[in-house]
């Protein structure tokens, strides 16, 4: 069985609590066939106070939302119906350090009419660091974002992850930790679930929006430079400008705030430690689990 859950795990299936090995849906669902469905990621942490806290539900809850009426999918749920579900979900599977995982689902339908239902289901599992605690070897993907004008980019939907899918194992069987995209115009846009910064000067920049997901840990970054005084710029960005940057780091729900090592074998140029993004990493620990900033000297 997979690492995810075993005979014990429990889920919320359509408001109703079962164990993840006894759930089930339909084969015949759009879903299944063609990607058609949306979904979060989310994460709990165990807080300096002792409690077992959601990080920004309400900014989750309220993307995924807008993700399925994005692409037509019927969404009847409240935020605290779900909020209040997941944290049922995470004391039922006695979890508090977890990733969590709400999907929402079609029924039956092998045509691409629209459907008049939709289905839910919240996953909840452990969750280490995602990428461990080392510096990232990044490469530039040979493959693009998804030009725009396709999809609705800013939904995160399934079946745009195929694409994030692919990337990965191509940056992986090169001997990379992981992929750097570009968007259509050949300026970068992201990595394969992560959003992306760099530093120069002391500044961080990270890529404008239109041809990315804009990630809420993305905006928790930029809301932790204000904080801190640090100056942040979005604006389109050359792969030369990332090769020739004194750091840079990945950001998600699942990735947090990650460091490269180097891009494309090009080391950079200051030590980690020494660094303004070192600074974010250290500040957006402390907020997800609501302790005090401790900036290393």
């Amino acid at each position: 069985m997979a690492a995810y859950y075993n005979n014990e795990t429990i889920l919320w299936l359509n408001g109703e609590f079962v164990k993840a090995s006894e759930a089930k849906m339909d084969f015949y669902s759009q879903s299944l066939h063609y990607g058609y469905a949306v979904f979060e990621g989310i994460r709990s942490y165990k807080t300096t106070g002792g409690e077992t806290k959601i990080f920004k539900a309400e900014e989750h809850f309220d993307r995924l939302r807008n993700s399925a009426r994005a692409i037509n999918m019927p969404y009847t749920w409240s935020n605290e119906t779900l909020i209040n579900a997941t944290y049922e979900v995470l004391q039922r599977n006695n979890l508090d350090n977890a990733y969590i995982r709400p999907v929402v689902y079609a029924p039956v339908n092998m045509s691409f009419v629209k459907n008049d239902v939709s289905y839910i289901v919240i996953e909840v599992w452990e969750m280490a660091p995602f990428f461990g605690e080392k510096l990232l070897r990044i490469m530039t993907s040979s493959f693009q974002r998804p030009n725009p004008k396709a999809f609705k980019i800013t939904a995160k939907a399934s079946g745009h992850y195929v694409n994030s899918i692919l990337a990965s194992q191509e940056a992986k069987a090169n001997g990379y930790d992981e992929a750097l995209l570009t968007d259509m115009n050949g300026y970068v846009a992201e990595g394969v679930g992560a959003n992306m910064f760099y530093e120069k000067d002391g500044k961080l920049f990270t890529p404008a929006t239109g041809n990315i997901l804009p990630g809420i840990t993305r905006a928790t970054v930029l809301e932790l430079c204000h904080e801190l005084g640090i100056e942040a710029e979005e604006k389109q960005i050359t792969l030369a400008e990332v090769k020739d940057a004194d750091a840079a780091f990945f950001c998600g729900t699942a990735a947090e705030v990650i460091g490269w090592e180097s891009f494309d074998d090009i080391p950079f140029k200051k030590n980690w430690k020494e660094t303004v993004s070192r600074k974010i990493q250290q500040a957006y620990s402390a907020r997800v689990t609501e302790a005090d900033i401790v900036v290393e000297a």
